[in-house]
């Protein structure tokens, strides 16, 4: 009787259940990111804009309307120094729990990992403004880094749960949907607290909202979504044969050794992973945190305009993300690149495209069609980074890709820390000539990370996927003789061989 009442639910469900986990997937990295971001753009309205001497030397633009009024903005002032360490505190947690989130993934399910890392940044996003009028800066920046915390298990956690759903032909555009929430929630927490802020008084209204969506969100993903296939009680038989097939198991091996460690930080292609993390989150970090406060204080547009014109070009960059995903799978499939050149390719573009275009943008000047327009066109670009390498990790190693998104993710999320408080060091007179400065050293950072990439990365599933095997192979050679160990070496080098054609067909 629970075998026919569970599939005639399986056959409400007309949507796969692996794109209902992906369409989960993307609105829990699209949470997450409206509340992260919906600071940077609260804060230009929390603060009091403090009217300084202009220096001599540096490039301003003119006020037009009310944008940039000095006399507007709240009632905190607090100095720039001070809101780049408010900014950046949220990436102080972020960094902590990315590690140990990759880790409980992996050995518990991702469901759980995640939802509760979401719902508890939901619940301290809701008490934002009371505690901010309880103890000031101080508190925000502790709350700030509890949400951290809470959020940092995100990505990890998810990367363990797509390795568990989502087969190699469909991996580029199913993890660019996913992975894409995070543009999508940057693109509406700038617009929806922008339009928040211009039609109600006070800030307090941005986070209500944004928490209260993260707090929908966890009631909707607990009940539909599963750890993985096995576990799901309304998947249809038709759908768990066919990822069967596909991913060989549909429960992760839970007989696996512990995670080796060594082998992962010695890996030439991680660490080329961990370098194009950190190049691509230094520049985007810099646009996600501080392009509202760019287009405030530099380009002086007004709050509405501020938060429609910061969200546009996650608006392009989504799309892009989009396209690009069916655009690389299809040229995986038709042998036209090998996973490994789609990888180095989309990576490459996302990086110089938009280190071009940034600096471009600076000596725009005041013209304020044309920033919009080379920022838009720059975050556009780095679109393609979602099918290059924010899906390595899952071709590295499916067993180990919690732990491995951890390790990156968490690493790049060292420039979160990084980033704003060096913009708010370097810009105290918040001055075009100042700006321009940042996007050099973006510039840079940007085409020295991608030259490495470019040079070690990899597509192929690495030896260390499977270090039980290999483990094997030197204990028989040990109680054997040498040629049974070179045996064994070769038969796990041709297992490899296989799997790569495999995943390359």
């Amino acid at each position: 009787m629970l075998t026919g009442w569970r599939k005639s639910v399986s056959r409400f469900f007309i949507i796969p259940q692996r794109v209902i986990l992906s369409i989960m997937g993307f609105f829990a990295i699209a949470n997450a990111y409206t509340m992260r971001i919906c600071l940077s753009v609260a804060i230009t309205e929390m603060v009091k804009k403090i009217h300084t001497e202009e220096p001599d030397g540096e490039e301003y633009c003119p006020v037009i309307g009310n944008g940039g009024d000095e006399d507007s903005g709240g009632e905190f002032e607090w100095s720039e120094e001070l809101q780049g360490v408010i900014l950046s505190a949220f990436y102080w947690g972020y960094v902590i729990t990315h590690l140990p989130g990759g880790l409980l993934a992996e050995k518990f399910g991702g469901k759980y990992t995640l939802s509760l890392g979401i719902f508890s940044t939901a619940i301290f996003t809701l008490i934002t403004p009371v505690t901010i009028e309880w103890g000031g800066s101080t508190a925000l920046i502790v709350l700030r880094f509890l949400e951290g915390l809470g959020e940092g298990t995100t990505f990890p956690a998810l990367s363990a749960l797509l390795a568990q759903w989502i087969p190699l032909k469909e991996r580029s555009k199913l993890g660019a949907l996913v992975f894409g929430g995070g543009l999508v929630g940057t693109i509406l927490g700038n617009s929806i607290s922008g339009v928040l802020l211009h039609n109600i008084d006070g800030w307090h209204s941005v986070f209500y909202f944004f928490g209260g969506l993260g707090c929908l969100w966890f009631v909707l993903f607990v009940v539909l979504c599963y750890s993985n296939p096995e576990s799901h009680p309304f998947i249809s038989d038709e759908e768990k044969a066919y990822l069967k097939e596909e991913l060989g198991t549909l429960e992760r091996d839970k007989n696996l050794p512990p995670t080796p460690w060594r082998a992962i930080f010695t890996s030439g292609p991680m660490l080329a992973l961990i370098c194009a993390q950190v190049g691509h989150d230094w520049g985007f970090f810099i646009m996600v945190t501080d392009l509202p406060k760019y287009m405030s204080d530099v380009l002086k547009f007004s709050i509405k305009e501020n938060g429609i014109y910061s969200s546009l070009p996650y608006a392009l960059m989504w799309i892009v993300a989009i396209l690009t995903g069916f655009l690389s799978d299809w040229m995986i499939s038709r042998k036209i690149f090998t996973i490994t050149a789609a990888r180095k390719w989309f990576t490459g573009i996302a990086a110089v495209g938009p280190a071009i275009f940034i600096v471009a943008a600076s000596y725009a000047g005041c013209d304020r069609t044309l920033v919009v327009i080379l920022f838009t066109i720059a975050m556009g670009i780095m679109g393609t980074f979602y099918p290059g390498m924010k899906v390595n990790p899952l071709d590295l190693s499916p067993n180990y890709a919690g732990t491995l998104m951890a390790i990156t993710n968490g690493i790049g999320a060292i420039t979160g820390i990084l980033a704003p408080y060096v913009v708010g060091v370097m810009t105290p007179n918040r001055s075009i000539t100042e700006w321009r400065l940042v996007f050099w050293i973006a510039f840079i950072i940007f085409v020295v990370t991608t030259v490495v990439y470019s040079i070690w990365a990899s597509g192929d599933v690495q030896p260390w996927n499977t270090p039980h095997l290999l483990n094997k192979s030197v204990e028989q050679g040990d109680n054997d003789d040498e040629k049974a160990a070179e045996t064994e070496k070769s038969k796990l080098e041709q297992s490899l061989k296989e799997e790569k054609i495999d995943r390359q067909s």
